[in-house]
């Protein structure tokens, strides 16, 4: 799952994202995870990804949500809420070192309700995360 503005990976500030997008990077991860239902979701809206864990929060077929939220990661309460709320758990992940990032992005407001923060490998992260969850 991944917030705002990660529906331009492979363009948005390369030197900082990478050159690759979502598209390479799933179909990556389910060639390596033939095994792992991988589904997708992305909204640059807090209340539609807020609205996305409650829908798989309590579903027993999700084992977990690997969650890159953006911006939102350093400033929304209601996701962090959101993440607390429901059963399954979540693994935080960002492509870029949060902590060598401006000052802002340094504090996760998700973080202490993760399972997890994974962050710094790229798209790698993503597959970190997953494998956290198996």
């Amino acid at each position: 799952m991944n917030g705002p503005n990660l529906n331009l990976l492979g363009r948005r500030e390369p030197g900082i994202y990478g050159n690759a997008g979502m598209d390479e990077c799933l179909e990556n991860l389910k060639v390596r995870y033939p095994m792992v239902d991988i589904e997708y979701f992305q909204s640059n809206s807090e209340g539609a990804l807020i609205d996305e864990l409650h829908r798989v929060g309590f579903d027993a077929a999700y084992a977990g949500v690997v969650l890159n939220a953006g911006a939102y990661t350093h400033t929304s309460l209601a996701i962090a809420d959101a993440i607390a709320a429901i059963a399954v758990p979540v693994v935080e992940v960002h492509i870029s070192n949060i902590q060598s990032r401006e000052p802002i992005r340094h504090t996760s407001l998700i973080a202490p309700v993760c399972r997890g923060s994974i962050a710094g490998f790229g798209l790698e992260s993503y597959r970190l995360g997953i494998e956290s969850l198996l």
